[in-house]
């Protein structure tokens, strides 16, 4: 076998490579998509008499057995609960927290409020405590009568449930719909903003999904992962700006259908599909420099749109993962309230946000790569192939770890 001299640079190049990726390996298993956080989905309206307001709360079941348990210091409703949760029975889990029901009750008191005037309104639970899925986990749903003692022009909503101080979950968002006081919408509460006023205005509502949505993609490791990728595989600026903007409008299309209940797919689904996303964009990168990965890009020869064929191909599969990343970010929101207004532009605001976030990570890491490839193109190479090869392996791993369950 003819001696091949390894350069220096390609050397230290390789080595940082192993590293990267050895230190991918290591975190990413222990990564998650959205991070361990959870979502609360509350509904308040004018109670049967006056001066009384009816909320509906849907809480993960696993997360109020152990919160309360915990919280309130009673071991058993974690044993009766845990024990039901891991039957995955129903009948039995709304049977155990109806069981320790004043437990319940003491929790929810002190994590969700009612206030009117600044007045607290002591709420109780009433009716029976039901069971659902939502998005492949078990919820449940109790019903709480406050009494406000009088009427009132202004309710105050405040909600800490499932806090980041209990240390089970972070960032929990309680998202929630009102029809009260004649005013009618949705608002996100989060550790940041856990009150709401139905006297506050439409901007303020708004800004609040603005946050949440940038912060979504902030907190959301995979698509910045699956934006890196598209960033590090486009060689100019227009084919960065033409695979962001399919990313966008296929995204944005499946957000609004899951979102208001019109279009879904099982978690089951969606996640695995959004893991290997990223890893099949990543690849791409990879598989177009395997001839020559240090030598500086170059674009090939152009057709429609300045894209040659490959490039079209890219475009049309970056549009079909946007699909299901949609349905990724609508996971944030499931508001049972199809095609209402109010909530239409709460969701399109809430899209804007993630939309701001992308267009900033574009604007700052597209510059820096393409100045690197100009001015040191070996060395640009490299960086992308890194970029890649972590991508790569990160998408895979979770890929993995998702299909297990």
């Amino acid at each position: 076998m003819p001696h091949t001299t390894v350069r220096p640079a390609a050397r230290n190049g390789a080595l940082i490579a192993i590293t990267i990726l050895l230190g991918a390996g290591w975190f990413a298993p222990a990564a998650s998509a959205h991070g361990f956080s959870s979502v609360v989905y509350a509904s308040v309206a004018p109670g049967e008499q006056s001066g009384r307001v009816r909320a509906e709360l849907q809480l993960e079941y696993d997360l109020l057995v152990v919160s309360a348990a915990d919280t309130q210091h009673t071991d058993q409703l974690f044993r009766d609960g845990t024990a039901a949760f891991e039957d995955q029975d129903a009948t039995a889990q709304a049977s155990a927290l109806t069981t320790h029901l004043p437990t319940v009750q003491a929790y929810v008191d002190e994590r969700f409020r009612i206030s009117a005037d600044g007045a607290p309104c002591p709420a109780q639970v009433v009716g029976p405590i039901t069971m659902s899925i939502r998005e492949g986990v078990p919820y449940a749903g109790l019903v709480l009568d406050a009494d406000c003692a009088r009427p009132s022009d202004a309710h105050e909503i405040t909600s800490t449930l499932f806090a980041d101080s209990e240390g089970f979950v972070t960032g929990t968002t309680t998202i929630l719909t009102y029809d009260l006081d004649l005013h009618s919408g949705s608002a996100a509460l989060t550790a940041q903003q856990p009150s709401f006023s139905t006297a506050q205005s439409v901007g303020q509502r708004f800004w609040e999904f603005f946050q949440l949505g940038a912060e979504h993609l902030l907190g959301g490791l995979d698509h910045i992962l699956f934006l890196l990728a598209l960033i590090v595989g486009s060689r100019r600026l227009r084919e960065v700006i033409y695979a962001a903007s399919a990313f966008t409008l296929a995204h944005s299309v499946t957000f609004i259908l899951a979102a208001t209940h019109t279009a879904s797919l099982p978690p089951e689904f969606v996640e695995p599909t959004i893991a290997a996303s990223i890893a099949v964009v990543g690849a791409w990168h990879l598989f177009r420099v395997r001839k020559d990965p240090l030598a500086a890009p170059e674009l090939a020869s152009r057709t429609t749109w300045g894209l040659d064929r490959a490039g079209r191909l890219r475009l049309a599969v970056v549009f079909i993962f946007g699909l299901v990343h949609g349905m990724g970010f609508a996971s944030a929101l499931g508001i049972d309230e199809p095609w209402s207004w109010t909530l239409l532009w709460s969701l399109l605001v809430f899209n804007l946000g993630i939309e701001v976030v992308q267009i900033g990570i574009i604007a700052i890491t597209f510059p820096l790569l393409a100045l690197l490839r100009r001015r040191a193109p070996r060395w640009g190479g490299w960086v992308s192939i890194l970029i890649a090869s972590g991508v790569v392996l990160a998408g895979a791993i979770w890929f993995v770890q998702r299909i297990l369950g």
